[in-house]
C-alpha cells in the first residue's frame, strides 16, 4: 500500500481531491475506496455516479466517500466536470473506478507534479492496453497529437492524471461529455504553455464490462483530436492541407495545359480551395488565441 509520507512534499502544502467517475462500478469501488482511504486519509474522495443501476451509492457511504449522482448517464467527461466543479482541493487527481489504475502509482504522479508541472499523466505501458486494436489506435493518436503540439505525448487518452485545480477548472467548458476528456485537457494544457509530464504505469485488467465501443468511440476520439488540434495550432493542420491542394491544383493545371492547352474550371476550383483552406487556418488561429488569452 502507498504510504502517505511519500506524497508529503505536495500534500503538506496543498489539499488533494481524488475524483472517480463511475457507471455500474460498485465491485471495483468496493476494492478501491478502502485502499484510497488508507493511503490518503486527508484527501477528499469524490465518486461521481453517472446513472448507475447498481449499489454504487451504498458502497460510497460504507467507505466514507462523497457520492455525486447524475439522474441518468451523461458520459465520462460529464462526470469528470461534475467532480471537478465540486472538488475543493488545489490538486485534482482523476482515476478510473474499475480497478485498472493502481493506487500505488498515485504517489509517483503527485511527486512529479511537485517538481513544477501543472499536469502529470500516467502513461500506460503498451502491453497493458486492453487489445491490439486499442494499442494501435492509441499509438496513432499519440503521434498525431505530438505533431500538433510539437511535444512528445506518451499517452493521450489515459484517464489517470493529476492537475492543478486552478488550471484544470479553466478548461471545463472545452471538455466534451464523452470519453475524450483526457485528449482535450492534454491539448489545452499544452496550448496554454502549462508544463505537462508523463509517468509510466501499468494498467490492470478492468473489473466488469467496458463502456467504450472500439469502432464507434475510436472514430469519435479521432474527430476530437482533429477538433482540438485545430483549437491548439490550426495552421499546423490547415497549412499542409492548403499546400497539398495547391500542389494538386498545379499538377492538374500542368496536365490540362499540356493536353488541352487551357485552364480548366477544375483547376480554378482546386486553386480556390487551397486559398480558402489557408484563410480558414488564419481565422481559426485567431479564434484559438481567444480560448487561451487568460491561461496564466
Amino acid at each position: 500500500m502507498t504510504s502517505p509520507s511519500l506524497c508529503a512534499p505536495l500534500l503538506l502544502a496543498e489539499k488533494l481531491s481524488i475524483i472517480l467517475p463511475a457507471k455500474n462500478e460498485a465491485k471495483g469501488l468496493a476494492l478501491l475506496l478502502p485502499k484510497l482511504g488508507a493511503a490518503f486519509p486527508d484527501a477528499e474522495i469524490i465518486v461521481v455516479n453517472d446513472g448507475s443501476t447498481d449499489n454504487t451509492p451504498d458502497i460510497c457511504r460504507q467507505h466514507g466517500a462523497e457520492c455525486l449522482n447524475h439522474p441518468y448517464s451523461m458520459g465520462n467527461g460529464a462526470a469528470i466536470k461534475t467532480g471537478a466543479r465540486q472538488a475543493g482541493g488545489t490538486v485534482l487527481l482523476f482515476m478510473d473506478a474499475d480497478g485498472q489504475h493502481d493506487p500505488e502509482d498515485i504517489s509517483r504522479v503527485l511527486a512529479k507534479l511537485s517538481d513544477g508541472y501543472d499536469m502529470v499523466v500516467g502513461a500506460r505501458a503498451a502491453d497493458t492496453h486492453a487489445s491490439l486494436g486499442r494499442r494501435l489506435a492509441n499509438t496513432l493518436y499519440n503521434h498525431f497529437a505530438s505533431y500538433m503540439t510539437g511535444r512528445r505525448i506518451d499517452d493521450l487518452t489515459s484517464g489517470f492524471r493529476a492537475a492543478r485545480a486552478k488550471h484544470f477548472k479553466r478548461f471545463l467548458y472545452l471538455l466534451p461529455n464523452g470519453f475524450s476528456y483526457p485528449t482535450t485537457s492534454t491539448m489545452a494544457f499544452f496550448r496554454s504553455g502549462l508544463p505537462v509530464a508523463y509517468v509510466p504505469i501499468r494498467a490492470k485488467s478492468r473489473d466488469g464490462k467496458s463502456h467504450i465501443r472500439l469502432l464507434h468511440d475510436g472514430l469519435r476520439f479521432l474527430m476530437i483530436i482533429l477538433k482540438i488540434g485545430t483549437l491548439f495550432s490550426p495552421m499546423r493542420f490547415f497549412l499542409p492541407l492548403s499546400f497539398g491542394l495547391f500542389g494538386i491544383a498545379s499538377s492538374y493545371y500542368g496536365y490540362t495545359f499540356a493536353t488541352q492547352h487551357r485552364f480548366t474550371n477544375m483547376s480554378a476550383l482546386l486553386y480556390m480551395s487551397a486559398m480558402l483552406t489557408f484563410l480558414i487556418g488564419i481565422l481559426a488561429e485567431l479564434v484559438s488565441a481567444l480560448h487561451y488569452k487568460d491561461a496564466n
